[in-house]
């Protein structure tokens, strides 16, 4: 447990110093803090991929995933995505608040669960499409999260230029256009993702005769946050709404993909807490 542990809290501590590099850049746009922070970023990415990899080497039995391994490998997809971001979009304050996401996640899962292996309910069906299920939702919710931090930031900019107060800030930000198209395509990869998540999932409980789980808290909340990306896409696409309510409706949705994550608590499907 020793190793584990060491290699944990120097995880959690490098990661705390890399945001403190990326804010130091974001106050006084210091080049030489972003490449220190992405450096350590980077570092935390490699431990995060060793241990993944050692995870999933010594694992035999795929047919329960417990709850420490859904968050990390959560948390190790949005550092994974928001490197390749700062490489190819140079958005950095989108990388910062990424990663602080993706901090407080791990952060909670390897304190809140001291470690342990709490397994997910089984469902008794074939371990693929188990994997399935959860990688979708995994991807899904990835890129939900960054569709919501841009839809802050479009809020913020838009905010800041109907007041006309301006900042550094708001200098290093991309257009309102930019950040609404980027918002607009994170939400079209990330609704199929969750509908195809949902029907791989539907599709088990049929075969395994567990119709009446179909009842659950759990598929009510992941079929409304299906709905409100759906109604985000209608607005934009059809409607053409102004990119400020569409936004705001966008977080509205994430915080309904939020809330179904917190009903895993009073769900027969998950057995977290």
């Amino acid at each position: 447990m020793l190793i584990p542990n060491l290699l944990f809290d120097t995880m959690i501590a490098i990661y705390a110093l890399s945001l403190l590099f990326y804010f130091s850049d974001f106050v006084d746009a210091s080049r030489r803090a972003k490449r220190v922070g992405t450096g350590l970023l980077v570092f935390v990415w490699a431990l995060q991929t060793a241990y993944l990899v050692v995870r999933v080497l010594n694992r035999s039995d795929w047919s329960l995933i417990s709850r420490f391994e859904y968050l990390f490998f959560y948390s190790w997809l949005l550092v994974t995505v928001s490197l390749a971001a700062s490489r190819f979009f140079r958005i950095e304050l989108l990388v910062f608040f990424v990663n602080v996401v993706g901090f407080a996640v791990l952060t909670l899962n390897l304190f809140g669960s001291t470690k342990a292996d709490i397994p997910l309910e089984p469902w008794q069906l074939v371990k693929e499409l188990l994997i399935v299920h959860i990688s979708l939702v995994l991807c899904a919710y990835a890129a939900f999260t960054f569709s919501a931090i841009f839809s802050g930031m479009y809020l913020f900019l838009h905010g800041q230029l109907k007041d006309k107060q301006w900042s550094q800030t708001m200098r290093r930000l991309p257009s309102l256009e930019s950040i609404d198209r980027y918002t607009f395509r994170t939400v079209l990869i990330g609704t199929p993702l969750l509908i195809l998540s949902l029907a791989v999932a539907v599709t088990s409980l049929l075969v395994e005769g567990k119709t009446g789980l179909l009842l659950d808290w759990k598929v009510f909340s992941s079929f409304a946050a299906v709905v409100f990306y759906v109604s985000y896409v209608i607005k934009r696409t059809l409607f053409a709404q102004p990119g400020w309510r569409t936004a705001r409706w966008n977080l509205l949705a994430y915080a309904v993909l939020v809330l179904n994550l917190f009903l895993n608590s009073v769900s027969r499907f998950h057995y977290w807490t």
